[in-house]
């Protein structure tokens, strides 16, 4: 009897002190939120990862920034977001509630990509047969040959004479004139100053130094 008692308080003993040790090594949950910003202009960096390591539990940031869930002291907490560096915080295990909040700050990273270099042609055959097809562009002497002949044709233009056509019309917009300002004085160009600006224009390009010589 008195063995069989001895067992059980035996057992009891240990399982009181497993039950102790379990609870001092448990650890405690908090309610980890927080904010994600950019290092340089404090700006919210939106839908970063914010994961607990060795784990897959986590979640993301939304629009603007913020974050909030359900992690244990001493996790230790991942960022990661495109165009920043990965950065780490571990959740201290001192704390005095079950809430703890941060203002994690996100450093720029910069990634350089090799270069990559597109050709319009698959092959090499093929390249050479559209460089062989290509046309070539003219050069300054034959434009300048075009420029010349446009001027030529334009001083040609201004020296010929009004046929019927143009002289009919030139008749109907005298007499459309007369009639809009019957009753009244035209007006004077004398104090138009967009007549004058056109005026001053064609003096300056020696349009009537031109018609003098002609």
């Amino acid at each position: 009897m008195r063995r069989r008692l001895f067992s059980i308080l035996t057992l009891l003993l240990i399982s009181g002190v497993n039950i102790a040790f379990a609870q001092g090594t448990e650890k405690k949950l908090v309610q980890f939120s927080g904010i994600v910003v950019t290092a340089d202009s404090l700006r919210p960096v939106p839908y970063t990862s914010i994961m607990i390591k060795d784990a897959r539990r986590g979640t993301i940031s939304d629009y603007y920034g913020f974050f909030s869930f359900v992690a244990q002291e001493k996790d230790i907490i991942e960022f990661t977001a495109m165009g920043f560096k990965k950065t780490t915080f571990r959740i201290p295990d001192s704390l005095a509630n079950s809430r703890y909040s941060l203002i994690q700050v996100m450093t720029s990273d910069t990634v350089t990509l090799p270069t990559a270099v597109i050709y319009p042609w698959p092959t090499g055959e093929q390249f050479k047969q559209a460089f062989l097809k290509l046309n070539v562009p003219e050069d300054d002497i034959d434009r300048a040959k075009k420029n010349m002949a446009l001027a030529e044709a334009k001083d040609k233009i201004q020296g010929l004479e009004m046929d019927a056509g143009m002289n009919y019309n030139n008749y109907i917009q005298q007499q459309t004139s007369k009639l809009y300002y019957a009753g009244q004085l035209p007006p004077n160009n004398l104090l138009n100053p967009i007549a004058w600006a056109q005026f001053i224009k064609a003096w300056r390009e020696g349009k009537f130094k031109q018609n003098k010589d002609k």
